[in-house]
């Protein structure tokens, strides 16, 4: 489809997307917030919200595949770090004590 014959543009329908993840997850962390699994649900939300955002917005996914590649392992770390430090969180905090 065209964007003149859509009725909603792509980055309207990505943002309204973003919205709705958003959303949902504070509506997770309020009604949720002491399930075990909640961090590894966290993570892949914001996993595809930095998808949204990069192949939208940024238009990373249009990028000559070297940058793409350092674009998707950038959109990883912020998941990653956020099951990391729930699983480690102390030892983590232990490391990196400047103390």
């Amino acid at each position: 489809m065209s964007a003149r014959t859509d009725s909603i543009p792509s980055l309207t329908r990505a943002w309204l997307a973003l919205v709705a993840l958003t959303l949902a997850s504070l509506a997770l962390g309020k009604w949720s917030g002491t399930v075990p699994w909640l961090p590894l649900l966290m993570a892949v939300v914001i996993w595809i919200k930095c998808a949204v955002i990069a192949d939208r917005f940024i238009e990373a996914n249009r990028a000559h595949p070297f940058v793409r590649r350092v674009v998707r392992v950038f959109i990883a770390l912020a998941p990653a770090a956020l099951i990391l430090v729930t699983l480690f969180g102390p030892g983590i905090a232990r490391l990196l004590t400047l103390t």
